[in-house]
């Protein structure tokens, strides 16, 4: 009897010339998914901005007016918005690259190609609803009449940005790794993202917190280096360069991790999807 292997011929690496080989793929899955996210919705793509529209008007009536959380002097609905911008690209794309290899187990078990396409795909997603998200942050600066450095704001969003997209992908590459062997994740996603919530700096900022054991281990939150740094062209207060280091080596530690675990289980995906 003859046995077929889906499979790629090449040992444990990175990939990156096999990625570009399959770059077209890409496009492929991203526009797929944005097509599905949005099929048979009346609004269409308006629901990435309403989102974060109303979570931003709840978090400023409960927190900002009934509880008085400090917003280091930006007017606390800019405040909360900049760190909704990054938090959805995290909560969106942790959720889609974490169940993006069950979801594609049909077409996995079916060819070979990069199997990493399939939730850097899944993080892709979340970033073409940011743009969106932007351009609604851009209308709230205006809105409030808040000044600021366009140069240093568009520089330390795109560093924010990065460091947003390795905070996501690398729990992705895990959750989706580990989601295909045990199904269990499928609902440990959704409870992990909310409880995340409340321990990245997204309602309140990181100056509130005084003591320096919890400060340092919200600090682990890679998320939290990210959003500190998208906030600073706002004026806010002084960055923690030593909390910011912390959270970028997490982020960084999470994405090795994650590359690495994927990358080992790879060749069994088509057998256990």
């Amino acid at each position: 009897m003859i046995k077929f292997e889906i499979s790629s011929d090449q040992k444990f690496n990175f990939g990156f010339r096999e990625l570009l080989e399959f770059k077209e793929l890409f496009y492929f899955f991203t526009w797929r998914d944005i097509k599905v996210k949005y099929k048979q919705t009346l609004l269409g793509f308006l629901w990435a901005i309403l989102q974060p529209l109303l979570m931003m008007l709840i978090f400023t009536i409960f927190f900002g007016r009934v509880l008085s959380v400090p917003s280091d002097g930006i007017p606390y609905p800019i405040f909360v918005f900049s760190g909704l911008m990054f938090w959805n690209i995290f909560s969106q794309g942790l959720s889609g690259a974490g169940n993006s290899m069950v979801s594609n187990a049909n077409i996995i078990k079916k060819i070979y190609f990069p199997r990493l396409i399939i939730p850097i795909s899944a993080v892709l997603v979340a970033l073409f609803d940011f743009l969106m998200t932007f351009v609604v942050f851009i209308g709230l600066l205006i809105f409030f009449q808040f000044k600021v450095d366009p140069i240093a704001m568009v520089g330390l969003t795109l560093i924010a940005l990065l460091l947003t997209v390795i905070a996501t992908l690398g729990p992705g590459l895990l959750l989706a790794a580990l989601n295909i062997q045990y199904r269990d994740f499928r609902y440990i996603i959704p409870f992990l993202v909310q409880v995340l919530l409340f321990v990245t700096p997204v309602i309140y900022p990181t100056s509130m917190v005084q003591n320096p054991n919890i400060k340092l281990l919200l600090s682990l939150n890679p998320m939290a280096g990210a959003i500190n740094i998208g906030r600073y062209a706002l004026g806010a207060t002084q960055l923690d360069l030593t909390l910011i280091a912390y959270s970028i080596i997490s982020g960084l530690v999470l994405l090795i991790l994650g590359f690495f675990v994927f990358k080992n289980t790879e060749k069994y995906f088509a057998d256990i999807a």
